[in-house]
C-alpha cells in the first residue's frame, strides 16, 4: 500500500495504484454497465474494474453549514469544504470532496485526480477514503 494509504473505509472501493491509489467499479456481465462503488467481489454477476485516476469536473458546490449531527460525528468546530462531480475518462461520473484547491478556483472542466484521503472513524482508527484534488500535469 502507499504510505499515505491506511485500510479502506470500505471493501472494494479503493486500491492501491502506483504511488497512489485508484477507485473500484464493478461492470455488470451481462449489459457492460459500471457501477460505483463496485459491488462485492463474490457477486459473480459483475466483473471488478479499475476506475480511470483522472477525469474533469462536472459540477461542485461548497458545503457552508455543519451537517445534521446524527449522522454527521465531524469536529464541533467546522470548516467548509467542496464537494463535486468528476466525470472520469470514458467511465462515468463519481461523487467526492475537493482537497488542495481554493473554492474560487474551482472550474467546470477542471482536469482533477484521484487522492487518498484520511478518514477517522468514531473511535478514533484511521481508515482511507478518497477525494480528488486538480491534476496539475493534465493538458488543458
Amino acid at each position: 500500500m502507499p504510505e499515505t494509504m491506511s485500510i479502506p473505509i470500505a471493501d472494494d472501493l479503493i486500491c492501491p495504484y502506483g504511488e497512489g491509489i485508484a477507485l473500484l467499479a464493478s461492470r455488470d456481465r451481462a449489459t457492460g454497465r459500471l457501477s460505483f462503488p463496485a459491488r462485492p467481489a463474490n457477486d459473480t454477476r459483475y466483473a471488478q474494474v479499475v476506475l480511470p485516476r483522472t477525469g474533469r469536473l462536472w459540477s461542485w458546490t461548497v458545503q457552508r453549514f455543519r451537517p445534521k449531527s446524527p449522522p454527521y460525528a465531524g469536529p464541533e468546530a467546522f470548516e467548509p469544504y467542496a464537494v463535486g462531480y468528476i466525470e472520469l475518462d470514458d467511465a462515468l461520473i463519481v461523487e467526492a470532496r475537493l482537497v488542495d484547491v481554493a473554492f474560487d478556483a474551482l472550474e467546470i472542466g477542471m482536469a482533477m485526480r484521484v487522492v487518498p484521503l484520511p478518514f477517522m472513524l468514531a473511535d478514533g482508527t484511521p481508515r482511507t477514503s478518497f477525494g480528488f484534488a486538480p491534476d496539475k500535469g493534465a493538458q488543458a
